[in-house]
């Protein structure tokens, strides 16, 4: 199943789940099940954005767009993240309400049975959409995935705080319960903000990315003198490897541009995505300067 179909699966998964947790956070007058569904509407708002952006991270360099199209998914999972945030802070909002003001929870095992539900289906569609997020290297793919794991985890301790409740009949563990998951779902979303902003500003590849790509290039240290201006960045599921290439002055310019293609796969094979750009130059030019 390729980005767009798995994407749109999302969409429909949380459409569902959104509709289905609001009338009963309604009925049963829990303030976890409605932060639930707010959650859950804000993962629907994710899964359209990662919808879009997968289809136009996708379409091929152009003439205003050179370089592609890879950052929108970069974008898309920034905002995402920060959706995460305004979801942790509005269910915070609304627990502590609930906790200032309780009120009875009524028909808790339907609230408790919706939860599991959504848990289930978000868990196999957070599951597909990871995979596929991992084989098209997508950053946008990635953070709803994330999304629908965070639901996952988020419908269970809900699930558990109104079992709690109908036990113990301790309406105040219903919101505090609530505040913790926010608290969890914005500690995630931190740390995928960490991943997903950087690219916006150019920042390099990490240095265990940077040190396989220097392994790939010394491979080859038999047949160049010396590399140098190491550059890298990505960009959506793409990674931009650039750098200059010393070669004896002797060597032809077409063995000099089989090495860089070789070069070339040998970081490929480490980076499928990767566009690498060799500056080839001759050793006397190098040592002239």
């Amino acid at each position: 199943m390729n980005g767009s179909k798995v994407a749109f699966l999302s969409v429909l998964s949380n459409s569902f789940i959104v509709i289905l947790k609001l009338i009963v956070g309604f009925v049963t007058g829990s303030v976890a099940i409605i932060s639930e569904a707010i959650h859950s509407a804000l993962d629907l708002v994710a899964s359209l954005i990662a919808f879009f952006s997968v289809r136009l991270s996708s379409r091929s360099a152009d003439k205003t767009h050179p370089y592609g199209h890879g950052k929108v998914e970069n974008i898309s999972g920034t905002i995402e993240t920060i959706l995460i945030f305004v979801a942790g802070i509005w269910i915070i909002y609304e627990c502590v309400h609930k906790l200032l003001n309780p009120s009875e929870i009524q028909l808790p095992l339907l609230g408790i049975l919706v939860m599991l539900l959504g848990a289930a289906i978000n868990f196999f569609v957070s599951r597909k959409v990871n995979k596929t997020a991992v084989e098209n290297h997508s950053v946008a793919m990635k953070s709803n995935a994330l999304h629908l794991l965070t639901d996952v985890y988020t419908s269970l301790g809900v699930a558990l705080s109104l079992l709690l409740v109908t036990l113990t009949g301790w309406t105040y563990l219903d919101p505090i319960i609530g505040i913790i998951l926010a608290a969890y779902i914005m500690t995630e979303a931190y740390r995928l903000l960490k991943e997903s902003f950087p690219p916006l500003l150019d920042a390099s590849l990490t240095a265990e990315e940077e040190e396989q790509i220097s392994q790939a290039i010394r491979l080859f240290e038999h047949e160049y003198i010396e590399v140098h201006d190491l550059r890298t960045r990505r960009s959506g599921p793409e990674e931009f490897v650039d750098f200059h290439l010393v070669v004896p002055s002797s060597m032809p310019i077409g063995e000099g541009h089989r090495l860089c293609d070789r070069i070339e796969q040998a970081i490929r094979q480490k980076f499928d995505h990767a566009q690498v750009l060799i500056h080839l130059e001759p050793e006397d030019e190098r040592l002239s300067e």
